[in-house]
């Protein structure tokens, strides 16, 4: 005590720090009950607000949440700077700032760029555990940055993936990322010429792409197909008006979805817009499927397509997850806040 103020102890975590306490099993599981508390209306995620940085195509977004199931109340700033695509410096960069529910008294500092790799690639796992056909052996990778590697990390956790296709922009990365992901997972992995080569005969498709122009074409893909979109471009959209209207769409929270730029989705909003589905098109909420209120897919040939866009939630629950497993193993800096 400094007179009659107590010392405030605060967890400082790194990104390395970070990225070896998180289990991507535990992370899935933990994902689950998240998302089905966001559905029932007992989590708190506000829309999330963003700075726009127009010259640079970036913006800077504030992600508060409650996930009371945890015992977690947090924030995340994240950037989304694309331009960065090329540099060593990340396109999503962020900090979570974990908060006592109690007292609101901040309890921890954490690098939240892995988390933010980590917990998108596992709720598309998810979404697959929900919605792909038990016997998905393929998986199309769209795309060649940290989240096409979370995502086939993830998704190899949930189905038995025995063939990886790569398919990016610049084709040396590609081969990079097939060559890392080969050593890596037990799984034939190839990089290919191009998305459509990647999803002919595709299983599961991942987009991870900041594409202009949809990577995901109705004629590209095979009957029965799911996919997860998590790529995000202000002035565009990974997945084309034909698919859309023909999946059953689920996403994880239809307010976040829906919201107008920089929280929804073009995918969605776009075609809305245009006349060419309703907002009621959205069929599930993650969320809902896991408790049971809707049905997922119901027959093998359906496209099933699940949208991200990111909520709170997720962090809530990877946050909880690391904080608990560095406080028992005593990983991580302590520090004093006056």
């Amino acid at each position: 005590m400094i007179g009659n103020r107590r010392l405030r102890r605060m967890l400082v975590l790194s990104r390395s720090q970070v990225e070896s306490l998180l289990d991507v099993d535990a992370l899935i599981d933990a994902l689950a009950s998240a998302m089905a508390d966001l559905s029932a209306g007992r989590a708190s995620v506000p829309t999330r607000v963003a700075a726009l940085v127009p010259e640079r195509d970036g913006f800077l977004a504030a992600m508060p949440g409650f996930l009371p199931s945890a015992g977690m109340l947090m924030t995340k700033l994240v950037s989304l700077f694309p331009h960065n695509d090329g540099t060593r410096l990340p396109t999503h960069q962020a900090l979570i700032m974990a908060f006592d529910p109690d007292t609101g008294e901040p309890t921890a500092l954490l690098d939240g760029t892995a988390i933010t790799a980590a917990r998108t690639g596992a709720c598309s796992a998810l979404s697959a555990r929900l919605l792909a056909r038990e016997d998905a052996t393929v998986l199309a990778v769209l795309g060649t940055g940290v989240q096409a590697r979370s995502h086939a990390r993830a998704i190899c956790r949930v189905r038995p993936i025995r063939h990886i296709r790569v398919a990016g922009r610049d084709p040396a990365k590609a081969a990079a990322l097939a060559e890392e992901l080969s050593d890596a997972l037990e799984a034939d992995v190839q990089a290919v010429s191009g998305y459509a080569e990647a999803l002919d005969g595709a299983d599961i498709a991942a987009a991870t792409t900041h594409t202009v122009d949809p990577v995901i074409r109705r004629p590209w893909l095979t009957p029965g197909v799911h996919i997860t979109s998590v790529g995000y471009n202000p002035a565009g959209r990974e997945i084309d008006d034909a698919t859309v209207a023909e999946a059953l769409v689920c996403v994880e929270s239809r307010q976040a979805v829906l919201a107008p730029p920089p929280a929804g989705s073009n995918d969605l909003l776009t075609p809305i817009r245009d006349g060419l589905i309703t907002a009621d098109h959205v069929h599930a909420e993650l969320g809902e499927l896991i408790a049971g209120s809707k049905a997922g897919r119901t027959a093998p040939d359906q496209i099933t397509l699940y949208k991200s866009v990111g909520v709170a939630v997720q962090d809530a629950a990877a946050t909880a997850l690391v904080v608990a497993s560095a406080r028992e193993q005593s990983i991580g800096e302590e520090i004093t806040l006056p």
